[in-house]
């Protein structure tokens, strides 16, 4: 008996004559994310399923599955043990492996899966066999066809037999890489994680741009957006995180254009500076944690402001979203608590009292002008500084 890891990657199935590349990509993603952290592990394809075997016996499996199931592309997840093709060894590794699971559960079923047609059990046979076995060992199960505690699933393939319990569930979507790249602005708030969660998870590889103003926002606050950003790349891998200073653009802002339209110019000059810092990365669309109506500066107006700013299209997942949706799925990826530590950000500073919240763009466009950042900006694309977060 070996033990080793099924792997079931469910919507790529759809994608036809372009699979093998999604599920390529897949499996190259996980192997990098095993390999930093785990060890090395084989890969082999047959029948929809992806068997997942370590080379090294002694390496941490439960790691080597947490991490699995949380990358995006997987749908499904099983840790399963290996064995020769025999009806008796069947029998037993299903009791040996499964003997812990079962010995706590109160109800069981045999779910059979013969894809090798020469083997001289047919399913229900198998499932016979396996789920007597195991009764005679267990006398306190019962079998429950519908609901089981304990659904034992033994597959039989071309070479081997497989038995597994009860799978575990993925963290689905795209697997990170086949969606194209985009620039996520990400600040220590708890919209803007999300935000990046849900476009990673349509398979986009990100890249997160924070802006920075010391002295006004503390070296504690960038550690803050550094945390958030390693939760959310344990579902998408890596992301080079960009850090742009802004204290000076804030200053010359809050000197020169009006007060009303303050968080409006705030933002129209951060999406210039992310739009030319995108497309040096090579990425297609920007991405923001803003929900229509949540703030100011988040009305449909003030959008429209910062969309004409925008040399990229900007991709909005949050738009329809009330904030306790938001939270509920920040508590999901493990961001929230983080989130609502008090170490606040740029977007915080020299905030108006009587922010405008039907500005037009010709306005916007005077009041950004009237700022004489240009020069500011350039310095700022020049000096944003990278750091790749795991």
């Amino acid at each position: 008996m070996k033990e080793i890891i099924l792997l079931k990657d469910g919507e790529l199935a759809l994608k036809g004559l372009n699979r093998s590349t999604f599920e390529d990509i897949l499996n190259k993603n996980i192997r990098k994310r095993l390999r930093h952290s785990v060890g090395e592990f084989k890969f082999t394809r047959a029948q929809s399923t992806t068997v997942i075997e370590p080379v090294d016996e002694n390496v941490d499996f439960d790691k080597a599955v947490d991490i699995i199931r949380h990358i995006f592309g997987v749908v499904g997840i099983s840790r399963a043990a290996r064995c020769e093709k025999d009806i008796e060894v069947i029998k037993q590794t299903a009791f040996g492996y499964l003997g812990e699971e079962l010995s706590f559960a109160k109800t069981f079923k045999v779910t059979a899966k013969r894809s090798d047609k020469k083997f001289p059990y047919n399913s229900p046979a198998i499932c016979n066999e396996v789920g007597g076995f195991l009764l005679s060992k267990f006398h306190h199960l019962k079998v429950d066809v519908h609901n089981p505690d304990v659904n034992v699933t033994v597959e039989v393939r071309d070479h081997h037999a497989f038995i597994h319990g009860n799978q575990l569930k993925g963290a689905g979507g795209m697997p990170t890489g086949t969606g194209g790249k985009a620039a996520v602005l990400i600040s220590g708030g708890i919209d803007s994680p999300v935000a990046a969660w849900m476009m990673a998870k349509r398979g986009i590889e990100l890249t997160a741009i924070h802006f920075a103003s010391p002295p006004y926002t503390s070296e504690r606050a960038e550690m803050k957006v550094h945390e958030l950003l390693s939760r959310v790349a344990k579902y998408s891998g890596r992301i080079n995180l960009c850090t742009v200073r802004f204290t000076d653009i804030q200053e010359a802002i809050r000197d020169k254009a009006p007060e009303d339209m303050f968080t409006i110019t705030m933002r129209r000059i951060m999406m210039k500076i992310s739009s030319e810092i995108a497309k040096n990365q090579g990425c297609s669309a920007l991405i923001t944690g803003e929900s229509v109506g949540q703030v100011a500066s988040q009305t449909i107006w003030a959008l429209q402001c910062t969309d004409d700013a925008a040399d990229l299209p900007v991709f909005r997942p949050c738009i329809g979203m009330d904030k306790n949706e938001i939270i509920e799925i920040s508590r999901k990826i493990d961001t929230f608590d983080i989130s609502i530590e008090p170490y606040e950000d740029c977007c915080t500073v020299f905030t108006p009292k009587h922010p405008k919240t039907k500005p037009t763009v010709e306005a916007a466009i005077e009041a950004e002008k009237a700022a004489e950042a240009e020069e500011l900006i350039k310095e700022a694309v020049k000096t944003a500084k990278f750091t790749a977060i795991h």
